[in-house]
């Protein structure tokens, strides 16, 4: 990159710093860092929910699908529309009243009222390890944006400056500087996207007559996807609308029901189509750079990662001036989704494990403290899962995939189902998110040479048992109580 592009760069990182340090000034308490002290309007939490969402994984991840399969790999984000949907309509009435009734910080809070403290807990260890390994899939797309456009910088090195810049002005800013850093991320994002990365890309590469020469018809079908595909994206996307920490933060941190509501339909006209197919659209422009020896000289693009042409693209064909802007909007996709898992882990970890095991309540200032400081080291301990993984959507995915199977019936079941009950929800949650666990590290094998079919995602599998035993144990626990009533009657 030319010293002007290193200046843009450099200039952006400073004011997001500048923000952490703005808000950080601004923050006296815990609710103040963890949920803005519920005072958001409806704008500020949209974009921030659909720059979360459709971060660095989903962009650089968007890309990557964009370069193997074309305009198809637009329908995982659909799915995600979807998902915010659902829970505009049957989660956000429920829960902004409750967050706000009993000024909740975090997700398994619900559970606590719900339950009981200890599934609580449970679940906020099984959030808080999620929301990491999301947090760590950020910085890592980060790095491999950095490395492939900044000649001279390997990936360790960009995932340590990735992760630090991320972690600095998030543990200090709190969420508050989390949602309008979020604003200004997506706007730049938008900005280099729609004015820079796919007019410029689409101009190098030679216009729609070549790209049709490059590239097989099914990149330019809807329906170069299996029904598989959509199955596994659908149960894996769909259902962190309902567990998602950094969502249910955003509601407590709206004014009210009505201002969540609009922010998720704001986000979800952001998210798709015109996010999914921007990114699916620079992907396959990718593909055709690399089709066309583009990338002679640079890279093997017979061999490499899906994921490396998109960046790889942008570093070839941008001139002096405009690749520090378009790489400051991919750094603001990946930042606005990193501060946030970054956030939700925190909130976790701090209020819904380490103060279990507080014996006196901390002052507002020392749970501030405890926040930052918190968040501090699980920033630090991110940017090391990242360092040992290479591939940024299969990272994502399996954070989301982990959550989901094992949060995502209960919280149907405290919501919709009056038997619901605690021990239910925590083998459900326990059994349910282990299983797919198990099933990812062994790539869907069971014990005496079983093997389950390796086209639906191990978190089908996870839920379905997560159902069967919440079910299950709910209906025995209900007809105990039927029969002990009965008894002393």
């Amino acid at each position: 990159m030319h010293i002007i592009d290193y200046a843009i760069f450099f200039v952006y990182m400073l004011l997001m710093l500048g923000v952490g340090l703005y808000f950080f000034k601004k923050n006296e308490t815990a609710e103040d860092f963890y949920v803005s002290g519920r005072s958001m309007n409806a704008w500020h939490i949209g974009l921030s929910v659909v720059a979360t969402d459709v971060g660095g994984g989903f962009s650089i991840g968007l890309g990557g699908l964009g370069f193997t399969m074309g305009l198809s790999g637009s329908w995982m984000l659909f799915t995600g529309v979807l998902g915010a949907w659902l829970s505009a309509v049957f989660l956000i009435p429920t829960i902004s009243r409750l967050g706000h009734k009993h000024k909740f910080f975090t997700f398994p809070q619900v559970f606590s009222h719900f339950y009981n403290g200890k599934v609580a807990f449970l679940a906020g260890i099984i959030s808080a390890i999620g929301y990491i390994g999301f947090t760590s899939s950020q910085v890592l797309a980060g790095a491999k944006l950095a490395s492939a456009t900044i000649k001279g910088l390997d990936i360790q090195t960009a995932l340590i400056v990735m992760g630090v810049i991320a972690v600095a002005y998030t543990s200090i800013g709190g969420l508050k500087a989390v949602i309008y850093t979020d604003t200004i991320q997506w706007l730049v994002l938008i900005f280099g996207l729609v004015f820079i990365g796919i007019p410029v890309a689409y101009h190098a590469v030679g216009g729609y007559g070549a790209i049709k020469n490059a590239l097989s018809a099914e990149y330019l079908s809807l329906t170069n996807v299996s029904v598989y595909q959509i199955i596994n994206w659908s149960v894996t996307i769909i259902p962190i609308w309902f567990v998602g920490m950094t969502l249910y933060q955003r509601i407590y941190a709206s004014k009210g029901e009505k201002e969540a509501k609009k922010a998720w339909l704001i986000a979800g006209v952001f998210e798709w189509p015109i996010m999914a197919f921007m990114g699916v659209i620079l992907g396959m422009l990718a593909k055709v750079a690399a089709n066309q020896g583009m990338f002679a000289g640079i890279t093997d693009a017979a061999s490499m990662d899906s994921e490396m042409g998109l960046p790889v693209l942008l570093a070839t064909i941008l001139p002096v001036g405009l690749m520090g802007l378009m790489l400051s909007s991919y750094f603001s996709a990946i930042l606005s989704t990193a501060d946030s898992c970054l956030m939700a882990a925190s909130g976790n970890i701090v209020t819904d494990i380490v103060s279990k095991f507080a014996k006196n309540k901390l002052t507002h200032k020392r749970e501030l403290q405890l926040s930052q400081i918190v968040t501090l080291l699980v920033g630090i301990f991110a940017i090391f899962l990242a360092s040992q993984m290479q591939n940024v959507l299969e990272l994502m995915l399996y954070s989301y995939a982990f959550m989901v199977s094992g949060l995502f019936i209960p919280v149907l079941g405290a919501l919709f189902w009056k038997k619901s009950h605690s021990i239910a929800a925590f083998w459900s949650m326990l059994l349910g998110g282990g299983t797919t666990i198990l099933l990812i590290l062994t790539q869907n094998k069971l014990p005496f040479g079983i093997q389950l079919s390796e086209n639906l995602d191990a978190n089908i599998y996870g839920i379905s048992l997560s159902l069967i035993l919440f079910i299950t144990i709910s209906m025995y626990h209900h007809k105990k109580q039927l029969k002990n009533e009965f008894q002393v009657n």
